[in-house]
């Protein structure tokens, strides 16, 4: 099924960019913005939008297929994931940079067979970066090679995470205590730009050397999860045991020694896996 599955990542790859441009036009006009579980937790009609657009082409394409994809699953739709063929998707990663104009803005398209990625693709919109990967054969950024910085020491790394929406003081608590117990160590600092494909994309192309995450969700990390490890890095859980896409933790790292030493200081705290839930929120920052 290899050709067919080329085919695949030629569409989305194609349905991707056409989504990148409506965002691009929406980001010129004034937004409705509703908000999901909090104040922080926001989502627009362009989100909706993007999403039945890119849900409708594929299913022109391949009706056998199945969905997850972060708005369908917040209207209420299960977040599961089969052996089928199943595109996750997030429209729009990055909904309060969209809101706010603020460049970092990225279109997430994963592809999955038997529980397995077989291709992600993630389009910085904003920037017109292509960051695409196909199992066993590479990740590129607009056609050029990626490959992660190598970096072997944590004293020496750039670590990137991000707050979420979540605001609930031992979540928040459990957050700063971590950035602490990493500054601490110490790393040569944090960064953080609003959305977690494009985050782990940086790692990919050697530009940060670690990520970290814990409550996002499939949709967020998918696609961007194999364009890391395509490129030479890790993903591992954020207790350092093996990566689980439904499990919402997340360490991507340009080694397993700077993604080890991550997971040695920092300190997670619960939440449901995806394939627990029913019309879960949204984590899209």
């Amino acid at each position: 099924m290899a050709d067919s599955w080329q085919e695949c990542m030629e569409l989305g790859i194609s349905i991707a960019r056409n989504a990148g441009k409506v965002i691009c036009k929406a980001l010129q006009n004034e937004q409705s913005v509703m908000l999901k579980t909090s104040p922080a937790d926001l989502v627009t009609e362009t989100d909706q939008k993007v999403e039945k657009m890119i849900i409708s082409a594929i299913k022109e394409k391949f009706p056998t297929h199945s969905f997850i994809g972060e708005e369908s699953v917040a209207a209420g739709a299960q977040c599961v994931l089969t052996d089928n063929p199943t595109w996750i998707i997030d429209p729009v990663d990055g909904t309060t940079n969209f809101v706010h104009r603020f460049p970092f803005v990225a279109v997430s398209i994963a592809f999955a067979v038997n529980k397995v990625t077989e291709f992600g693709i993630v389009y910085s919109c904003k920037e017109d970066k292509m960051y695409t990967a196909r199992k066993g054969k590479g990740a590129f950024l607009n056609g050029v090679k990626l490959n992660v910085s190598g970096q072997t020491d944590i004293t020496k790394s750039l670590v990137i995470t991000e707050v979420g929406p979540e605001r609930d003081p031992k979540i928040l608590k459990t957050f700063f205590t971590n950035l602490e117990k990493l500054l601490n160590i110490p790393i040569h600092g944090f960064r953080a730009v609003g959305t977690a494909a494009t985050d782990v994309c940086f790692v990919a192309a050697g530009e940060a050397d670690a990520y970290y995450h814990i409550g996002l969700h499939c949709w967020d990390i998918a696609a961007a999860g194999i364009i890391v490890t395509e490129a030479g890095g890790v993903l591992m859980d954020t207790d350092g045991g093996p990566f689980d896409m439904m499990c919402r933790r997340i360490i991507a790292a340009s080694s397993r020694a700077v993604g080890e030493a991550v997971a040695k200081h920092i300190r997670a705290f619960p939440c449901a896996r995806d394939d627990e839930q029913i019309g879960v929120h949204a984590n899209g920052n």
